[in-house]
């Protein structure tokens, strides 16, 4: 993993504002970046995910900006501790997302970015979905461990390419994702980590998942161009 970027990041706390709700989120910016990747967890998770926060730090690595931020408030995520319902309302997760890339389109911090968008679990769907709906926008999706069959038929709709990186042991999860990538008409990829399950817990697992993760961004990213020549 490229590491030259690594002693100059800035990281910061900020505040999203959508409408009724403001979000919290944190952004972290190598220095020069110029492409940025927003994380959407799911599955009852949040911006603090341990493993999301490891694979951002793999991307910061890759020169990449990321944004983590919690897709619900407090309160929200309090009520869904108990209920698990909004955790599964995929419309809402996306229209989050959406609410953030406006922001980020718009200028947010004084910015303009290349963007590209990072989903685990349902926030998966969500991501692909929000993909769907600014097909100028978003340059590239990554889904780890997620469920693209939830974004149903969004799915035809994304302009992005997108890779899809499932554990090996992870079988159900596999099938779904095999069918979604069957349904996807970008510039698409299903890559299988070797010995993962669901969470890619085992050792070397998530260091394969933000491998993967970075070379797809970087391609997409930070180098299309470069990349499109080279195979033209």
């Amino acid at each position: 993993m490229p590491s030259d970027h690594q002693a100059s990041i800035l990281d910061s706390h900020v505040r999203l504002p959508l409408g009724p709700v403001t979000l919290d989120g944190d952004l972290s910016i190598p220095d020069g970046a110029t492409s940025l990747v927003v994380f959407a967890h799911g599955s009852g998770s949040s911006r603090l995910s341990p493993r999301n926060i490891e694979v951002a730090r793999g991307l910061q690595n890759a020169g990449l900006a990321t944004l983590l931020f919690d897709l619900l408030t407090q309160q929200e995520g309090a009520e869904d501790a108990f209920t698990g319902h909004l955790r599964f309302d995929i419309e809402l997760l996306a229209r989050r997302l959406l609410g953030v890339t406006d922001l980020l389109v718009g200028g947010f911090g004084g910015r303009t970015w290349r963007i590209g968008y990072f989903g685990a679990s349902t926030g998966a769907a969500a991501a692909l979905i929000a993909a769907s709906h600014r097909p100028d926008d978003i340059h590239a999706v990554v889904s780890r461990g997620g469920r693209p069959d939830l974004a149903g038929s969004a799915l035809a709709n994304v302009q992005a390419p997108t890779l899809l990186i499932v554990g090996e042991y992870d079988r159900v999860v596999i099938d779904l994702n095999r069918d979604a990538l069957e349904r996807l008409w970008c510039a698409k990829r299903m890559e299988i980590v070797p010995r993962a399950t669901h969470l890619f817990e085992e050792p070397g697992a998530l260091e394969d998942v933000t491998r993967l993760a970075a070379g797809w961004f970087t391609r997409y990213l930070i180098k299309p161009a470069a990349y499109a020549e080279a195979h033209q």
